[in-house]
């Protein structure tokens, strides 16, 4: 419910910060700063990051899983604070590429608390992680395991684990459901390539398998599919044993962690995962004959995907043919997951009270696509109108790292708000910036 007088109520806040708070005249601070006021200062569109949020989150992750290794997905979003942060609070970091290795190392993360993904790595890529020291390089094909022995050289050797694909169907939407066979990442637990992989690795001096790695999909709220993935890489894990005389310390089952988007959507209940895992890993090695491994996963969404505010300001408000558009100044450049999953949102007027009744609209971005929607039929006020900003929640993960120059307009900027304080963390791509990389004439 909203007061149109006063704002929105305490209970509408369930999926935004949790230091998200009402101020008079329909204003809403996240981190002890007024929003409008973060509009005001750094322009619009404009992504607020809520340190305090993303600190918590990681600590909920290391009280949940204190004798497992958490590690950040840099994918979900990466700058220099987020490493600093990610460090300090205790977690390991997932990443998949160079340029993700690098700026981490560069920010100060320790190389052997970071593991390379990818289902198909470079030669920058690999020799990166090598030069940088990595821990862990996860191999996800046949012909990685050949070009890593070479790689690492005569003298040296690299820990690597092996990506499984356990048959298990999990995830939002079918795009981002990484578990089956038939897609791009893994080797296949059931046509046997998993075990032949881990033999080539065996056969390979210079290289360490240092255990099984598993990601069966993203935006999971359901614990079971974790169970079953954890079941049958147990299994594994006893064949290789059997066949190769070779217990495996390590287990990563990946991330996916499901979060609310809107009010009343389901989230994976933390706590409730660890506690199943935890009792699932030791009961499935019991009945084995296998000792425990040492756990690892990987949220990236869950962290700091609810973390993050954007803001727009509204530029045109169309009524056609029944319909409500409202037109902002950003879009798919800067939030191309509404268009790629189908991804709903609850947005808001923020920093103008408003006595109108609400209306059904859709909030649309500036490119020329017609699937450039933000958030379809969504309840604003009904006199919404140029100049307002409209506040989206659980913004956090996936936007800025997966934005891009469309139409060539800049990526918006990145400001962390904490204890009442607002810093620029990413300043906003400039047509300048645009223009330097068209050396061509």
């Amino acid at each position: 419910m909203t007061d149109l007088m006063t704002g929105p109520r305490i209970d509408d806040l369930a999926v935004w910060p949790a230091s998200a708070a009402p101020l008079p005249h329909n204003g809403l601070a996240v981190g002890g700063v007024d929003l409008a006021e973060v509009a005001e200062r750094f322009g619009t569109p404009v992504y607020v990051l809520d340190e305090g949020e993303v600190r918590q989150r990681c600590r909920a992750y290391r009280d949940a899983f204190p004798e497992a290794d958490v590690l950040y997905a840099a994918k979900a979003f990466l700058s220099r604070a987020m490493v600093r942060w990610v460090r300090e609070e205790g977690l390991g970091l997932d990443v998949c590429s160079a340029g993700e290795l690098e700026l981490a190392v560069l920010a100060g993360f320790p190389p052997a608390r970071i593991v390379l993904h990818g289902n198909a790595k470079s030669p920058y890529d690999l020799g990166t992680a090598l030069r940088l020291g990595v821990g862990r390089i996860v191999i996800d094909s046949p012909s990685e395991i050949a070009r890593i022995a070479a790689a690492v050289g005569p003298d040296g050797q690299q820990k690597v684990l092996v990506r499984v694909v356990p048959g298990v169907a999990a995830g939002g939407h079918d795009k981002v459901r990484t578990g089956t066979d038939g897609q791009k990442f893994g080797l296949s637990l059931t046509d046997g390539s998993a075990l032949r992989a881990v033999a080539a690795v065996l056969g390979q001096p210079r290289l360490v398998p240092a255990g099984l790695h598993c990601h069966i999909g993203s935006q999971i709220t359901d614990v079971e599919p974790y169970v079953t993935a954890l079941r049958r890489m147990v299994g594994l894990m006893a064949r290789i044993r059997d066949v190769h005389g070779v217990v495996l310390p390590e287990l990563d089952l990946g991330g996916g962690h499901g979060i609310a988007y809107r009010p009343g959507e389901p989230a994976l209940d933390v706590p409730a995962l660890a506690r199943t895992l935890r009792g699932e890993l030791a009961a499935s090695c019991a009945v084995a004959g296998l000792p425990v491994p040492r756990l690892a996963i990987e949220p990236g969404r869950a962290v700091v995907g609810p973390a993050g505010v954007a803001v727009y300001r509204v530029l045109a408000v169309k009524h056609t043919g029944g319909a409500v558009f409202v037109a902002v100044d950003g879009g798919m450049s800067d939030n191309p997951r509404p268009a790629l999953y189908g991804v709903r949102y609850a947005p808001r007027l923020v920093g103008r009270s408003s006595t109108a009744a609400p209306r059904t609209a859709t909030v649309v971005g500036r490119h020329c696509e017609a699937g450039d929607v933000l958030a379809a039929e969504v309840e604003l006020p009904g006199d919404v109108r140029p100049g307002d900003l409209i506040a989206v929640p659980v913004a956090g993960a996936y936007h800025l790292s997966m934005a891009s120059a469309y139409n060539l307009v800049g990526r918006p900027p990145l400001v962390a708000v904490h204890e009442g304080a607002a810093r620029l963390l990413l300043r906003r791509e400039t047509l300048a910036d645009l223009r330097h990389r068209d050396i061509g004439g």
